[in-house]
């Protein structure tokens, strides 16, 4: 029942194999989706090379860099969407970065600076994929980014992530909003820790997953996939009536308060 066949997704975030957005992009293929893949642009190339190495099984259609602080290239990487495909139906965002000084603390010690990144990296990114997204959305479409429960509870060693995560979340529901006359879905998934390259950034990682394991109910955390399960069904035609939403996927910690 879940068809992705003839949507045209795009999918940043990937950085290796064990990124939520791999997982994802997984899915999305395997639903028959039409892939395109950005990645993050360095000097040397690696990162493109490791990225490209890595999607080659999911046979991409697009494969465009996409810094979100540089205007110009993400206005690039989506005039690329409209050269290529006329249409994008589907956009996940997969996007965070913190200094990892400010992952650590006292929340009070947060520099200007620090805390500007972290915002406009990882939540306002979000605004600023969909305004390019918009024009492209020409059928209606469903947009899908990652939280984390750390952005509506005090999680240790988050800090300046879980005010960007705050704001992420609610981007979600203004851009849902905005966008819903237009049949464009804006949806979030809030997974549970997972090993990424992301979250080695936050002290105490494995702590964290630990305790859910002890502690949700399926006593367990979540993999790659099953966030990416989550992701398909968002972008697909059984999910039409959802939107504005966080969908938490932590194997049900959540729930849990003590």
């Amino acid at each position: 029942m879940l068809d992705l066949t003839g949507k045209n997704a795009l999918v940043t975030g990937i950085a290796n194999n064990r990124s939520i957005a791999w997982g994802i992009a997984q899915q999305l293929h395997k639903a028959g989706a039409n892939l395109g893949i950005t990645y993050l642009p360095d000097d040397k190339g690696k990162l493109e090379k490791k990225v490209a190495e890595l999607v080659e099984p999911l046979q991409p259609s697009l494969f465009v860099p996409c810094d979100v602080q540089n205007d110009e290239q993400v206005e690039a990487a989506f005039a690329t969407v409209r050269e290529k495909w006329g249409r994008l139906d589907v956009l996940i965002h997969c996007l965070a970065f913190a200094n990892r000084d400010d992952l650590s603390g006292n929340f009070s010690d947060v520099s200007r600076e620090g805390f500007n990144l972290a915002l406009d990296v990882s939540a306002y990114s979000l605004v600023q994929l969909c305004r390019a997204a918009k024009p492209l959305m020409t059928e209606g479409g469903s947009v899908v980014t990652l939280t984390y429960l750390g952005g509506v509870r005090v999680v240790p060693n988050y800090n300046v992530m879980g005010i960007a995560k705050a704001a992420l979340e609610m981007n979600v529901r203004y851009l849902a909003a905005e966008l819903g006359p237009q049949n464009i879905r804006v949806n979030a998934i809030s997974a549970g820790p997972i090993r990424t390259l992301a979250s080695s950034a936050v002290g105490g990682i494995l702590d964290m997953i630990h305790h859910v394991e002890e502690v949700a109910p399926l006593r367990r955390t979540v993999t790659q996939t099953e966030v990416g399960n989550a992701a398909a069904f968002l972008c697909s035609d059984l999910s039409t009536g959802i939107t504005g939403q966080v969908l938490y996927v932590d194997a049900g910690y959540e729930i849990m308060g003590m």
